[in-house]
C-alpha cells in the first residue's frame, strides 16, 4: 500500500512539475541595446585593425572624427571595453562604456582607463559621438 501510495504521489509530482515553460520574448529595447553593444565592439575591433572603412561605416561623420581624432601614431593598442548601461531618449542612445587601453610607442607602453558614452542614433544604429573619457585618443 506504502508503494502504491508513493508511486501515485512520484506521478502527481512530475505530472504537475512537466508543464512547458513560458518563453519571455525579448523586448525591442534589449535588442536595440545588443546592437549597440555589437557596434560598439565592432568600432573597437576595427581601430586595433586600422580597418578605417568599418570605422566609417559604423559612425556618422562627426563620430568617424571623434574616433580618428588622435593624429599621434601608435605602434600598437590593447582596448577593452565593458558595457555599464543604456539609455534611450528618443531617437538617440547613450551607451555607457568602461574601457581600458594599452597603447605602444616606439617601445614605450602606456596605459589608460576610463568612462565614455558612446551616443548612438539612426537605422542601423551608428556612432554620432562621443561623450566624456575618448578611448581612441591617445593618453598624454
Amino acid at each position: 500500500m506504502k508503494k502504491i501510495i508513493s508511486v501515485l504521489f512520484l506521478a502527481v509530482m512530475l505530472i504537475s512539475c512537466g508543464g512547458k515553460k513560458e518563453v519571455k520574448q525579448v523586448s525591442q529595447e534589449s535588442r536595440t541595446a545588443t546592437e549597440a553593444f555589437a557596434v560598439a565592439e565592432a568600432v573597437k575591433n576595427a581601430f586595433i585593425k586600422r580597418d578605417m572603412a568599418t570605422i566609417q561605416s559604423q559612425s556618422t561623420d562627426a563620430g568617424f572624427r571623434d574616433i580618428t581624432a588622435s593624429k599621434k601614431g601608435y605602434d600598437s593598442v590593447e582596448l577593452t571595453f565593458t558595457p555599464r548601461w543604456v539609455e534611450i531618449e528618443g531617437s538617440q542612445l547613450f551607451v555607457n562604456i568602461a574601457w581600458k587601453s594599452a597603447w605602444t610607442i616606439s617601445g614605450r607602453k602606456s596605459e589608460e582607463r576610463g568612462m565614455a558614452v558612446f551616443v548612438m542614433e539612426g537605422t542601423p544604429l551608428r556612432i554620432s559621438k562621443i561623450m566624456r573619457a575618448n578611448p581612441f585618443i591617445f593618453p598624454e
